[in-house]
């Protein structure tokens, strides 16, 4: 790689660690093409990527910008996932984790916050943004799917709750 090259993965990177909801670092050790290719396509499904980087032009992409402990972070066989969803890149790396021995999720960064492992477990554990859509529809759409049921009762069913409603406060 010529210096050009280093220069133009270095913006890009930049660009990533800006634009990521949340970035999971990775050590890949050992893992097979095959491997890598099918998490490579379980990240693509929940709209996330990954990316194997050289340690040092990761840091010099952060700049510093998370501190210490974040360019700590990059030594061995790093790989790094991110979606510009928080959750996504979380739940699916930690996910084949869990299946494979051979990643390992070292950690990761939200802005300019450090997670460690268990930081990433518990990002992981939250629901997706389009879960989160979804439960606030449904909750917005649950009344109105009530009165509209109310509203296209028949004119006989209201008049026997008026009634019934009616003989109740007379008794």
């Amino acid at each position: 790689m010529d210096r050009a090259q280093k220069q133009e993965f270095i913006g890009t990177l930049k660009g990533v660690f800006e634009n990521a909801g949340a970035v999971v670092v990775t050590h890949n050790l050992g893992l097979t093409v095959a491997e890598m290719t099918d998490l490579r396509g379980r990240l693509r499904k929940e709209g996330a990527q990954l990316k194997v980087v050289k340690n040092t032009l990761a840091q010099k992409a952060l700049d510093g910008s998370i501190g210490e402990a974040g360019d700590a972070l990059f030594t061995g066989p790093v790989a790094i996932a991110y979606a510009p969803d928080p959750v996504s890149a979380a739940k699916v790396a930690t996910q084949f984790a869990k299946e494979n021995e051979k990643l390992a999720i070292i950690g990761g960064f939200m802005g300019q916050q450090v997670l460690d492992k268990s930081g990433v477990s518990a990002l992981a554990t939250l629901p997706s943004l389009d879960q989160l859509r979804a439960k606030i529809i449904g909750l917005v759409q649950a009344p109105a799917t009530k009165v509209a049921g109310v509203l296209q009762a028949p004119a006989a069913q209201l008049a026997r709750v008026m009634s019934a409603y009616a003989a109740k406060d007379a008794a």
